[in-house]
């Protein structure tokens, strides 16, 4: 091997190797640089596991099957560079006609938020709102309170059933569209800002 190759390959070592750090996904900003809102998928659409994405290691980790017979309807994940409530940043489901994988970052819009209350047993019910999010190009949907009501039945149950076998009871208290979501967003961006202080 000539000293050009060995010098190639010790870059491509220094680029992709151990020192290679990822960022972490959740500390990225809610929007990219065109003012899209920013998806990180945690589970694919088809998916019959959910996966969540560990902050402390920055990768993302198997955290349980769904039940038996229940797959994720579509991509699922959180917009980074917020926070709601629960401490979590806010939860999204992309809703679109193909699956990514865990990781991939989807330029997006909200088009709406099904509002959502939470409790663990024992535990006070706690508001955990899911946005709904289109890909930023799709010219299709707008406002997810026009969207067929049998899509809106199938989410709500899709997110009743999804918790189900984790002591969790969930009440779905309605759909609102883009404004409401956009507001929702806002919050949890102010949230975050006011977590890094």
């Amino acid at each position: 091997m000539n000293s050009a190759s060995l010098l190639a390959c010790s870059r491509v070592f220094v680029r992709h190797g151990p020192s290679h750090v990822m960022p972490n996904l959740i500390n990225l900003p809610s929007h990219d640089e065109d003012g899209q809102l920013q998806v990180v998928v945690e589970a694919p659409r088809g998916s019959r596991a959910k996966f969540k994405y560990d902050v402390t290691d920055q990768i993302f980790k198997f955290a349980r099957p769904l039940c038996l017979g229940i797959a994720y309807p579509y991509d699922w994940g959180f917009v980074p560079g917020t926070r709601e409530e629960d401490g979590d940043p806010l939860d999204a489901m992309v809703y679109h006609d193909m699956s990514t994988y865990p990781g991939v970052i989807i330029p997006s819009k909200a088009i709406g938020v099904v509002r959502l209350t939470q409790k663990e047993k024992g535990e006070k019910w706690e508001r955990n709102d899911r946005l709904i999010v289109v890909p930023s190009d799709e010219k299709r949907w707008d406002d997810a309170t026009a969207l067929e009501k049998r899509v809106h039945q199938e989410l709500e149950q899709f997110f009743v059933i999804v918790v189900m076998m984790t002591g969790k009871k969930v009440r779905i208290e309605g759909w609102e569209g883009p404004k409401a979501a956009k507001a929702l967003i806002q919050k949890a961006v102010k949230n975050y800002d006011r977590g890094k202080k």
